[in-house]
């Protein structure tokens, strides 16, 4: 799922650079669903956090607190560095005082994309309490998602009747986990249930997808009655935050997860599995570096070609040029020291998700589990490993 959802991130950016002023209408349409991939991100994050922390044998929250900070922690703090040095010189910046208040806060905003790692980092500090909600709701968790549904509605309602103060909506709100609560506590649940989620979806594949489809061609709707100035009632231009996006993001994530599931089964080519593999082992360093090439491409003046090529063709070929310029940096990163603060990896090229599977089955051996459906294993059925043991784990946190 990850370099799916990392090339909906890189097309978002791609059309809010290059997407001519034109074509706004139209590449709002396309972008307001290319939103998803910030949601997915969440929801996945939050669904493999859970999966492989449940258990407390699995880790003290010291070596977990230890662990976060130097995969997402660092890379953070690099990057950010890395960005306010690329675009110095032309930042413009009116005083040498104002230069060097930028750098901090950067840190305390995000460098543009890098606001998902703050969002993240404030998931990590909760998470204790997420497993502790989980743990004393086991048997009611459709009643926790169910509250999780009511209050994203009521919040991004209030983000666009502008009920809500400021510093929760707009531009502040997308830096908040709260925004994204949903996604993090359904990514939890999910975790916790993973064999019947995984059962259910396969069963329903298709449904999944005519409502996911449904849902798109609902939220498009929206989009065009408020463009046409009919409506704006239930959404506004291409805001990521409104009520109407909500069904297709879940639909979205839902497909998304059944894409993963079809790359990886069993019987994919060597050549398939490889690719599959390296995608994801390089999704997160895609994240990071893909405005290093989109600021570069800015600076070129690549949005100039729109007059001679249309920005439907031109805007597809940018994100190839993004993602394999991104792609082919981290992978490169990831084979000097540097791995670990620049690209969240291990030098070695067993990275952290090998090393994390293979201390699962040792610890969850005695489970009798086995691998996640289309899992890196891929030795025996779509069974979903360590789901009892993640109910275990739940059963057994204090408190």
């Amino acid at each position: 799922m990850r370099p799916v959802k990392q090339a909906g991130v890189v097309s978002t950016h791609v059309l809010l650079f290059f997407a001519p002023a034109g074509a706004a209408v139209a590449s709002g349409a396309a972008t307001l669903l290319l939103h998803v991939s910030r949601d997915a991100f969440f929801f996945v994050s939050a669904c493999m956090l859970t999966y492989a922390y449940a258990d407390p044998r699995r880790a003290g929250w010291r070596r977990f607190y230890w662990r976060r900070f130097v995969s997402v922690g660092v890379p953070y703090l690099c990057w950010t560095a890395i960005y306010y040095v690329y675009t110095l010189p032309t930042a413009h910046y009116p005083s040498t005082s104002r230069a060097l208040w930028a750098l901090p806060h950067l840190l305390y905003t995000g460098y543009y994309h890098l606001y998902f790692l703050l969002v993240i980092m404030q998931f990590y500090l909760v998470f204790p309490l997420v497993l502790m909600l989980l743990r004393r709701t086991t048997g009611r968790h459709g009643l926790v998602i169910a509250v999780a549904v009511l209050l994203q509605v009521l919040l991004v309602t209030g983000m666009h009747w502008e009920i809500l103060p400021p510093w929760l909506r707009g531009v502040w709100a997308q830096r908040e986990a709260p925004t994204y609560l949903l996604y993090l506590i359904g990514g939890a649940v999910a975790a916790c249930h993973l064999q019947e989620v995984h059962d259910w979806l396969r069963r329903n594949a298709w449904l999944v997808i005519g409502l996911t489809l449904s849902s798109a061609l609902g939220a498009e709707t929206v989009y065009f009655l408020a463009q046409d100035s009919v409506t704006s009632v239930l959404g506004s231009a291409n805001d990521p935050f409104q009520p109407s996006v909500i069904p297709f993001n879940v639909g979205a994530i839902a497909c998304l997860y059944l894409v993963g599931v079809a790359l990886v089964r069993p019987g994919r080519s060597r050549v398939t599995q490889a690719a599959v593999r390296s995608g994801s082992d390089n999704a997160y360093g895609v994240y990071l570096a893909q405005l290093l090439f989109i600021n570069a491409l800015v600076w070129a003046h690549w949005e100039s070609l729109t007059a001679t090529v249309p920005w439907p063709l031109l805007c597809p070929l940018t994100v190839v040029i993004v993602y394999l310029g991104s792609f082919a940096l981290t992978s490169l990163l990831a084979r000097t020291p540097l791995a670990v603060p620049l690209t969240g990896r291990r030098r070695s090229r067993r990275t952290e998700h090998h090393l994390d599977s293979r201390m699962d089955r040792r610890e969850r051996g005695s489970s009798g589990g086995g691998p996640v459906p289309g899992g890196r294993e891929g030795t025996r059925t779509a069974d979903v490993c360590g789901t009892a043991a993640v109910r275990r784990g739940l059963d057994t946190l204090p408190g």
